[in-house]
Formats: C-alpha cells, structure tokens, sequence
C-alpha cells in the first residue's frame, strides 16, 4: 500500500492510478459536505466532479505542507460557489397550517436536527468550520486553510457556532418542556 505522499508524487507524473487511489478516501466524505452547500444531490455530484477533475489538472500545483484533504476541500468550497450552491431547501415554504401534521413533523425534525438548525442560525463560513471540524475532525489549521481566515478567526467562530447552536437547542427544549408540562417552571 503506498502512502498519500507516494501517491501524491506519482499522480504529480501523471499516473492515473495514484490519482484514483488518491482521492478515493476522500470521495464519500467530499459528497457529504458538498451535500450541505449545495441545493439538490446533483449539484452536490457536479461539483465533486468538478473539484476531482480541477484536482487532477491542477495537482502539480498542490504544496505537501498542507494535507491532501485541505487542499481538495478548498477546491470543492470554489467550485460549490460556482454553481451557486449556498442556496438550500427552504422548509417554511413546505409548511402549511400551523396545526397541519406535516408543519408539526417538519417543526419536530427542525428541533432534533442539529445541522439543520446551524445551517438556518450561522453564516456559510462558520457553518462549514462546524462541518469540517465536528463531521470531517479536521484540525483548526486545516479548518483555516480551507477557508483561507486565520486560526484565530476560526477558533472564535467554532465558539460562537456552539453557543448560537447550544441557546437554540436549549430554547427549543425548553419550549418543548413546557408545551409537555404546562404549569411546571423549567429555568
């Protein structure tokens, strides 16, 4: 089994195969955050292709202080923008009635769904510094790279996206409690 580097090198001489060998560990998990950037699986799919095949013409260019993954994620995060993928599903548009059981199940999966809460609370960059770090574990550096913002910028917002995200949880159960036990006091 060769290392990502060898890999590397060999893809950089034009080897078809490393190149595959290459990006496929990173294939699946590249789909699921362009899934999240993007506003149906297709856009999704196009802009994986995009990003492999911007990825293999361009891998002479690619620097080894940096990991692989960092440097294809920042591919995918121009290539997402080019097919104007910020825009996602608007669920309010689906909902109905108030008291209509789709609006009820869609308002019982917003509150469950934590992604799709930080997707609706935080801006696009500090939504895919929560993706990268808490789906991808990419390191804080790495997070920056991607994102090109300092590591102490990242680190403020990954703050600031855990508490938007812990006051609409604990908002939202809160709510939940006292709809279940009308009377009690929750603080």
């Amino acid at each position: 089994m060769s290392s990502e580097l060898q890999l590397i090198e060999a893809a950089k001489k034009g080897s078809v195969a490393a190149f595959t060998d290459l990006v496929s560990a990173h294939r699946e998990r590249l789909l699921r955050f362009l899934l999240t950037r993007c506003s149906s699986y297709a856009d999704a799919e196009d802009a994986v292709q995009d990003t492999l095949m911007s990825a293999y013409r361009y891998i002479h260019s690619y620097n080894s202080r940096w990991r692989f993954s960092t440097w294809l994620y920042r591919i995918a995060l121009r290539n997402a923008a080019k097919i104007g993928s910020s825009a996602t599903v608007d669920l309010q548009e689906l909902r109905g009635d108030e008291n209509d059981p789709l609006s009820e199940c869609i308002a019982a999966s917003d509150r469950e769904n934590l992604w799709l809460s930080a997707r609706r609370l935080l801006t696009d960059e500090v939504y895919a510094a929560m993706w990268l770090r808490y789906v991808d574990d990419m390191s804080v550096n790495d997070i920056s790279a991607v994102l090109e913002r300092s590591a102490s910028w990242t680190k403020v917002n990954l703050l600031r996206g855990r508490r938007a995200l812990g006051t609409e949880l604990n908002r939202g159960s809160c709510a939940n409690k006292s709809d279940d036990h009308t009377g009690e006091a929750y603080g």
